[in-house]
């Protein structure tokens, strides 16, 4: 095929500035519509299959736009979420989420001088940088808190990684005290994952889990099926409460996966609650 070129006459008519902003125009566009695309998708084994060439393509458009800000939070996000969903090899996950977490610390340093290197000082200097975030902040707040949290996941094995946690559940508490809509709620379903890691008896506080996870489902409407699994999973499962289990999990399997920008997450989601049901007699 000949490449498209624009008429010479017309390239003459443009100005270098508008030329570099319309590249980058569709530059975002186009990583936004791999991610819409992506998560609108009802087939997983699809994503699963295409998206390592989606990870090359975002690659390919940070290199040749290291500081924008859209992509470096795209190509977190990418990394992030294919890690989560569909990598199962250990190291391989923490190459992955590692990507996840460099390209949203390099977009934390593009949004404001003042967040760079954000999860690196002390907790006093972390905690007093995000205190003055606002509304705008959030995308960028949300998405490294995210990028973060899915490292400190793939290297659980690692206490310097685990260390990060106490700034990850500040970064989403962060996120629901600006805007707790933010994502279907998503910050809320970290932190009742975060607050339920433990049971009571070891320091874990599961009751207040549950409000997080509650809260998180009503935000949604009930549309984001990944907060019930992770209810079942995190709150029911470490509590023994058997009948709520398996209501929420049936409640996922039964409820209809398509959804604007949840269908993948919710067909996930089905599968996931498949593999917890058919666990849960070994487990209660």
């Amino acid at each position: 095929m000949r490449p498209i070129r624009l008429p010479l006459v017309l390239l003459a008519l443009l100005p270098l500035a508008g030329c570099a902003n319309l590249a980058a125009s569709a530059t975002n566009r186009l990583a936004n519509n791999l991610s819409v695309a992506a998560l609108n998708e009802d087939d997983p084994e699809t994503v699963e299959a295409g998206m390592p060439a989606y990870l090359l393509l975002v690659d390919s458009m940070i290199a040749g736009d290291p500081e924008n800000e859209n992509l470096l939070l795209s190509g977190s996000k990418l990394y992030g979420s294919y890690a989560s969903a569909f990598v199962t090899d250990p190291e391989r996950a923490k190459r992955l989420t590692r990507k996840s977490r460099v390209y949203s610390d390099r977009a934390l340093c593009v949004h404001s001088d003042r967040l760079c290197k954000l999860l690196e000082r002390p907790y006093g200097d972390f905690a007093a940088a995000i205190s003055s975030l606002k509304v705008a902040d959030v995308p960028v707040l949300y998405a490294s808190g995210a990028a973060w949290a899915g490292w400190i996941q793939a290297n659980s094995s690692d206490w310097n990684a685990i260390a990060n946690l106490a700034k990850v559940k500040a970064m989403m508490a962060r996120v629901v005290e600006l805007d707790e809509t933010y994502d279907h709620g998503e910050a809320h379903i970290y932190l009742g994952v975060i607050a339920s890691l433990l049971p009571p008896a070891l320091g874990g506080k599961p009751e207040e889990g549950r409000v997080h996870f509650e809260r998180a489902i009503e935000l949604s409407a009930g549309r984001d099926l990944m907060d019930k699994v992770e209810y079942a999973r995190c709150y029911a499962r470490i509590t023994y409460d058997r009948p709520l289990h398996d209501r929420l999990l049936h409640e996922v399997l039964d409820a209809d996966a398509v959804a604007p920008g949840l269908t993948l997450s919710n067909m996930l989601a089905k599968r996931q609650a498949r593999q917890l049901l058919a666990s849960a007699d070994s487990y209660f």
